[in-house]
């Protein structure tokens, strides 16, 4: 689960880390009451999506250069800028051409950075354990620095039972150039960051930039936090934080079904239980030059509901031309998801071509299942392995 750059701060903030003062707003009249909330001396209005880029980032159909963070000097600027953000979506990297419709800014008090640094906590999967990165080139061209001048992050292993140490917060202080009171002040920060990303399940925690002002200050300019979603059930204080507008519908309706699917831009709809052979599958069709329509697993143990509901989600996308469903019978035997299947056919109506390929436990029984619906149920085409099932579907979908 990702939540908005204010929230984040705001969750860093009750862990103790210093963040400007912010107000949220959603029209353009309240953005103009915020600049005057504000002291009426400048301040950053900053669009509120689930993408990152977004300084970097263009409002679609405005004519003017315009991204989604913009500093502001006056009253009558803070309620233009923010009126054309609202009308208009940003475009980032992150969000693809379509862009991503802006309905929540804040207007942040001007820190005036004089410098700024980058940190993140994230889960090492090598390791096993969670680890502190930290950067001296910090700001919008992080991603950049990560993948010229790697050696410019380092990185810090960080105890899952005991979190981040004092001693450890102050040597990354250290290293990234922090000298007098600053250093007691980024170490709170750090602790802060350790404490959110432990205690409350994330899977990243991130500050960027994380600023000295030009006062002397250090603060938290701007924040990203994602959740593990199989933790959510620990945190139901995050509930409320969840904002459903900024996430995809299909996504959320197979979410209550408890499938695991994420979206593509492809044309092949895939059916697959297991998470890594899901990934197998997309990957077989790109191979025999096809494009997958979304990663769905559902699970080890297939069931007759399941299967409706991933089809009928699968099919409410009007480019999917074709269907390749790959299933291992294992926990769950082939013959009753091959039953399952031809069910979902009746229930459904496959309009589309749908590739079948399962293997395992009773895989020549339900080859015979299929076989007897094709009657019934033409559409369904049962494949002997994946890759003649990749190369079918493929095919078909052209």
């Amino acid at each position: 689960m990702k939540i908005h750059e204010y929230q984040a701060k705001e969750l860093f903030a009750a862990a103790g880390a210093t963040i400007p003062r912010h107000i949220v707003v959603r029209t353009a009249e309240e953005a103009a009451k915020a600049f005057d909330d504000l002291g009426g001396s400048g301040a950053m209005v900053k669009a509120q999506i689930h993408a990152g880029g977004r300084g970097a980032g263009q409002l679609k159909g405005y004519a003017d250069k315009l991204g989604g963070v913009k500093f502001v000097p006056n009253r009558d600027k803070a309620k233009a800028v923010a009126a054309a953000m609202l009308a208009h979506s940003l475009v980032t990297v992150q969000t693809g051409p379509e862009g991503q419709p802006v309905k929540t800014l804040i207007l942040q008090a001007d820190a005036e950075p004089a410098k700024e640094f980058y940190i993140a906590m994230v889960l090492d999967r090598a390791t096993g354990i969670p680890i502190l990165m930290a950067s001296a080139a910090g700001g919008m061209d992080i991603e950049k620095v990560a993948h010229e001048t790697p050696e410019l992050i380092f990185k810090v292993p960080v105890s899952p039972e005991n979190g981040l140490q004092p001693f450890q917060a102050r040597s990354v202080a250290y290293q990234l150039g922090f000298t007098g009171d600053q250093v007691a002040k980024a170490e709170k920060i750090m602790m802060a960051l350790s404490k959110v990303f432990l205690e409350k399940d994330a899977s990243l925690a991130e500050i960027n930039p994380l600023a000295i002002t030009k006062k002397g200050d250090v603060v938290v300019l701007d924040a990203k936090i994602d959740f593990d979603d199989n933790a959510l059930f620990r945190h139901k204080e995050l509930e409320s934080l969840r904002d459903l507008a900024e996430e995809n519908p299909v996504e959320i309706r197979a979410s209550k079904a408890n499938l695991n699917f994420i979206q593509l831009d492809g044309n092949i709809g895939c059916l697959v239980n297991g998470a890594g052979l899901a990934m197998g599958t997309m990957d077989i069709i790109k191979y025999h030059g096809g494009n997958p329509a979304n990663f769905l697993d559902v699970g080890g143990g297939v069931t007759a509901e399941a299967a409706i509901e991933a089809f009928r989600i699968i099919l409410s996308d009007p480019k999917v031309k074709g269907i390749l469903v790959n299933v291992f019978g294992g926990i769950a035997k082939c013959d009753l998801i091959a039953e399952a299947l031809v069910k979902a056919g009746r229930e459904v109506g496959f309009k589309v071509p749908v590739v079948v390929r399962l293997e395992g436990t009773n895989s020549e029984k339900a080859r015979e299942i299929l076989a007897a619906a094709t009657k019934e149920l033409p559409m369904i085409r049962p494949a002997s392995d994946l890759t003649e099932a990749a190369k079918m579907v493929v095919e078909l979908a052209k």
